[in-house]
């Protein structure tokens, strides 16, 4: 059994590592994969979107003679990041109070 990614959560995600670093389409993926099952053909979208919203901003650099677009975090991107993270503790405190019971806890 596999736990549904929402789109809020791979967001998250996404200008998490950002927020460390800038990287291109495929090394963005990567480092995606490293953590749940996403395909590249998931993650484009998901980066048009966050650029739509004004959470990244691109920039081309050339590397061996080919054009790579880099995403960057934003102001915009690092607020949305803080949301999502607080959302993510309130979920995940609720969600361990139920998992880590102990006994006759209600």
């Amino acid at each position: 059994m596999k736990i549904q990614i929402t789109a809020e959560l791979l967001d998250g995600l996404v200008l998490a590592i950002l927020k460390q670093d800038d990287y291109y389409g495929y090394a963005l993926t990567q480092k995606v994969k490293n953590v749940i099952d996403v395909s590249e053909s998931t993650m484009y979208p998901v980066l048009r979107r966050l650029k739509k919203n004004s959470d990244l901003t691109t920039y081309d650099k050339s590397f061996q003679g080919r054009n790579r677009r880099y995403y960057q975090i934003t102001d915009v991107g690092k607020q949305h990041l803080q949301e999502i993270l607080q959302l993510w503790e309130e979920y995940k405190s609720n969600l361990d109070r139920i998992f880590y019971r102990k006994g006759g806890e209600e």
